[in-house]
């Protein structure tokens, strides 16, 4: 009985204490698998290891088995390892064991351990291949004792957890080409309004109310002229400038938390910088908003024929371009070949401005208010100009305008075929959808039914369309910024300006 109750206890001492072949987990996964069951983990026991045998590796012609216990341990399964590399066998089997009767396996690639020894290899999962695992020696005792605190070293690593930010290069080019409606352009608009000075030296501004105030007539005023936009959103925005004088000693003056209240409205204060220059922020309003039914592309082609492009622009106070008026002239007229002709009746039924918003591409809206509440818009005479250059070069025309209904464009047999920028993702408050009155200038809220019919595929032609020309009389006039410029108005005279 003495001799056999030892040599019952003896195996299960001498196991516990003896080394084995385990687990080193060297790189996390990327997966959500990484602490799963299947995934080896730091305290798994090599059990056997397998190289070849459908491998990718050149020269691989059957597998090789190793199994537990191994030969001196990691440093004899590190020569396997390099002398497989060498010999381009390079795919592995791992099989290990979790207590007495678990099992689970990795297939992985033999690579060499980055910022180690040399002749040092490590195994990258086929699967994930930022999962990689290494072998080292321990005790049987340790193994099971990892095994068992596998629950607490995962809370562990979880609270160790960190998020890695990164770069990712993009292709920005191809993408502005490909996905805008407009190469290279945003249909993103707004109105950029700087405060206004409150005296001759612009020594002091009004106040940002004043701004906001601005920015909402001009908006208001733009929807009661005809002009198909909504407001979108609003926001401060600041601007650093360089200040002196009497404006730098009115407002350099937040020395403490408690004066900045008296900045909370202010259109201009200042700080001083560590080298004793006063420098102002001018807190600008701007001011976005978007098209009603989107911006909606014509392409209008010439003919060698053609001696006006048979259309006027015009400006109204808010610095927007529109179509004044367009000739009737049957089909001779590149603005009736193209269809611009249709969308103009559609627009002056439906008391809406035609408004043109690019030209090839290039915006043509107005993009900011000066000090002096100058609007800075684009001249119609130099318009007029490069469109009468595109009507003798025989170049075609691009051209965008506003629309203030989808309807128009969803006609399969209408000439309109290029795509339209899309419209607000919010819906539109009723307050926006405007009709006007017959005897006044003022826009006044209407039920949608108002709207206006489609554009029927019988209306319109299934060609090549012709482009733009121009034939009207000159009229000197004061654009909106205070510059003269000219505007086109009548067709009826016989000697048309191109």
């Amino acid at each position: 009985m003495d001799r056999n109750q030892p040599q019952g206890e003896s195996p299960t001492r001498d196991s516990k204490s003896s080394t084995v072949l385990s687990i080193e987990c060297l790189k996390g996964s990327s997966k959500a698998e990484e602490w799963t069951r299947d995934m080896l983990q730091t305290g798994d026991i090599v059990e056997e290891i397998r190289i070849g045998g459908g491998g990718s590796g050149l020269g691989t012609r059957s597998s090789r088995s190793y199994t537990s216990p191994f030969k001196n341990g990691k440093s004899g399964v590190q020569k396997i390892l390099h002398s497989s590399f060498k010999g381009k066998e390079t795919s592995i089997l791992v099989k290990v064991r979790r207590g007495s009767d678990e099992f689970t396996e990795l297939q992985a690639c033999i690579v060499p351990e980055s910022g180690g020894k040399k002749s040092q290899y490590m195994l990258r999962s086929i699967d994930d291949p930022n999962y990689a695992v290494g072998f080292c020696d321990r005790t049987e005792a340790d193994c099971f004792e990892l095994q068992a605190s596998r629950g607490t070293r995962v809370v562990s690593a979880l609270s160790r957890a960190r998020l890695q930010d990164g770069y990712v290069s993009y292709p920005w080019d191809r993408r502005k080409q490909e996905v805008l409606s407009v190469p290279n352009s945003s249909c993103f608009l707004s109105m950029l309004l700087l405060p206004k000075a409150s005296d001759a030296v612009a020594s002091r501004y009004n106040d940002v109310e004043d701004t906001l105030a601005r920015a909402n007539a001009w908006l208001n005023a733009s929807q009661a002229s005809g002009v198909p936009i909504v407001f979108m959103n609003i926001q401060t925005e600041s601007l650093l400038t360089k200040i002196s004088g009497e404006t730098a000693s009115s407002t350099v003056n937040a020395g403490s938390l408690s004066d900045l209240s008296n900045l909370a409205n202010a259109s201009l204060y200042g700080f001083e910088d560590y080298h004793g220059v006063d420098l102002g922020v001018v807190r600008a309003v701007r001011l976005w908003y978007a098209p009603l039914g989107g911006e909606f592309a014509i392409e209008i082609k010439l003919k060698e024929e053609d001696s006006k492009l048979g259309f006027a622009i015009s400006r109204t106070e808010e610095g927007f371009i529109y179509i004044s008026s367009v000739i009737d002239d049957g089909e001779n007229a590149p603005s009736t070949r193209s269809g611009l002709s249709i969308l103009y009746k559609e627009a002056t039924n439906s008391s809406r401005l035609l408004v043109v918003s690019r030209v090839s591409n290039q915006k043509v809206l107005p993009w900011m208010v000066s000090s002096k509440g100058a609007i800075r818009c684009f001249d119609t005479v130099s318009l007029s100009q490069k469109l009468s250059l595109h009507r003798h070069a025989k170049v075609p025309i691009l051209i965008h305008v506003f629309l203030w209904d989808q309807s128009l464009v969803s006609t399969s047999g209408s000439p309109f075929r290029l795509r339209t920028t899309s419209p607000p993702a919010m819906p539109l408050p009723p307050e926006v959808r405007l009709a006007r009155q017959p005897n006044d200038n003022q826009i006044q809220p209407v039920s949608p039914e108002v709207l206006h019919n489609p554009v029927s595929p019988e209306a319109l032609d299934d060609r090549n369309y012709g482009g733009l020309s121009y034939g009207q009389e000159l009229i000197i006039d004061r654009d909106t910024a205070g510059d003269a410029s000219f505007r086109f108005h009548d067709f009826a005279l016989p000697n048309n300006w191109v």
